[in-house]
């Protein structure tokens, strides 16, 4: 793990593998562990990318106003100080709005986008609500138990959960080696919920690809929808059964998927 100061913020990132550059931004509450399985088999053909966002895992926790822009715009400072000019994309949750925001925001700066299980925000976004969303994104102070277990239930099918209980205790001791920030998590999320790109998604040149859980009961499958709808030539896929974890739910569904996409790009290059 290095550390370096971009737009005056510690952030903590890695980098791994080698070949064409590959950059993977994480979601609101989690960190770049999140990537490690997918990050690990990407590798072999790319130079991947991973890092804490501010306000995130081992990086800083500034208690200042966030917002999508601002995070993206770290994003592209941190891909300058490790030499990439420019790298293909992938961005899950949280991290896909922060994606979108970088292509529009730094279009030189991103070959191509891989959007996982996110949304264009704005009015157009289609909301979830209920008890799952709101245990799963609570700011109040939670033990590690309570927010892991929350978390886990509402990113997981039941079934899959069933199958694999170890996923909860996975998310439980997550919580306990890196502590969420309360205030910091609260500015992510409003940061995250102010976000709106609709009317923006066809200025997005670079060849992308939508991808998804059908009953993913945080984000609405239907944003991925809207994404592809709206982003010149974007390709979508839902898997299916897959909540909003589905890299972990389907690890070789999502490899393939994503490495056939990057494989496409990097031969029309």
């Amino acid at each position: 793990m290095e550390r370096v100061q971009v737009n005056g913020v510690d952030l903590a990132y890695q980098l791994r593998g080698v070949g064409s550059p590959l950059v993977m931004i994480h979601g609101a509450q989690g960190d770049q562990t999140m990537f490690d399985g997918l990050a690990e088999r990407l590798s072999d053909s790319f130079r991947v990318l991973t890092f804490d966002q501010r306000g995130s895992g081992l990086s800083e926790k500034p208690h200042c106003e966030y917002t999508i822009a601002l995070l993206a715009d770290d994003t592209a400072s941190l891909m300058e100080h490790v030499g990439f000019e420019a790298a293909h994309v992938v961005g899950f949750s949280m991290g896909g709005t922060i994606a979108q925001e970088l292509a529009l925001r730094h279009p030189a700066k991103v070959r191509s986008l891989v959007l996982g299980c996110t949304t264009p925000g704005g009015t157009r976004a289609v909301r979830i609500e209920g008890n799952a969303f709101a245990q799963a994104y609570s700011t109040k102070p939670m033990t590690p138990e309570e927010r892991g277990r929350a978390l886990a239930e509402a990113a997981f099918t039941k079934s899959y959960i069933e199958q694999h209980p170890e996923v909860v205790l996975a998310m439980i001791e997550a919580r306990r080696q890196r502590p969420l920030d309360p205030i910091a998590l609260e500015r992510r999320l409003k940061a995250v919920l102010s976000h709106d790109a609709y009317d923006r998604l066809p200025e997005i040149g670079c060849p992308t690809l939508v991808i998804t859980g059908r009953n993913d009961a945080l984000v609405a499958w239907q944003n991925s929808q809207l994404l592809a709808e709206r982003i010149p030539g974007a390709r979508i896929i839902v898997l299916e059964p897959a909540g909003h974890c589905f890299w972990l739910e389907q690890p070789q569904t999502t490899y393939e998927a994503i490495r056939d996409f990057l494989d496409s790009v990097s031969q029309r290059n």
